[in-house]
């Protein structure tokens, strides 16, 4: 029964692991339409993840104002205020729950939070890089983040790297898949290949067969 299971479970681990080789150095017979060049929401707000360093300050309460870092859990406590969510939330949103937390001991509470360190944020605002990075890795996003910052932060492209057939899937818009041109973008300087990112896009960049 052991034996039995555990083969179950190499073979799973073994199809995983060929669906992830195929689906980033897949054969490239498979087209994407190009990447948009404009994707940032000018109403883009940041969104609080964990790790994050908050300065939350209550009005004409300085005993109730402090700095907290968010939990893993995602969760802050602060002085009449314990556990309370924060992950996902963007600071003035999380100013008003705190708000409505005190309002049980305090008449028209008045809370401003700000973000003052930044932990890399939700998972759904981080940029992955994957395949052949210099330094492939996760990234916050900033509003206006392009292909270019993104890959100036990762070092670039390998020797072994497809940069022209480099893909971006956008979570945003249902897990679509765009081409990108790395090669031409980082090795020619052909900044028309230059596009906007969007929080929680990952960039995969396969590796040449020749």
């Amino acid at each position: 029964m052991y034996i039995s299971r555990h083969l179950s479970k190499s073979r799973t681990g073994f199809v995983i692991a060929g669906l992830v080789a195929v689906f980033i150095y897949g054969c490239g017979t498979v087209s994407f339409p190009p990447a948009p060049a404009s994707a940032a929401r000018e109403d883009y707000k940041y969104v609080i993840g964990p790790g994050d360093v908050l300065n939350i300050v209550v009005w004409r309460n300085p005993e109730l104002s402090m700095t907290v870092a968010v939990r893993p859990d995602g969760k802050v406590a602060a002085p009449l205020v314990e556990d309370l969510p924060a992950l996902g939330k963007d600071p003035t949103t999380l100013a008003r729950d705190i708000e409505k937390a005190l309002s049980k001991f305090i008449r028209d509470a008045v809370v401003t939070v700000i973000v003052t360190g930044y932990g890399g944020g939700a998972y759904s605002e981080q940029i992955r890089v994957v395949g052949e990075a210099t330094r492939p890795q996760v990234l916050s996003y900033k509003q206006h983040m392009t292909l270019l910052d993104v890959m100036i932060a990762v070092g670039g492209l390998t020797n072994f790297a497809d940069g022209n057939r480099a893909t971006i899937l956008r979570g945003a818009d249902g897990n679509k898949q765009y081409s990108v041109r790395l090669k031409d973008l980082v090795k020619r300087g052909d900044v028309s290949a230059n596009v906007e990112m969007r929080p929680g896009d990952v960039l995969i960049i396969p590796q040449s067969w020749f």
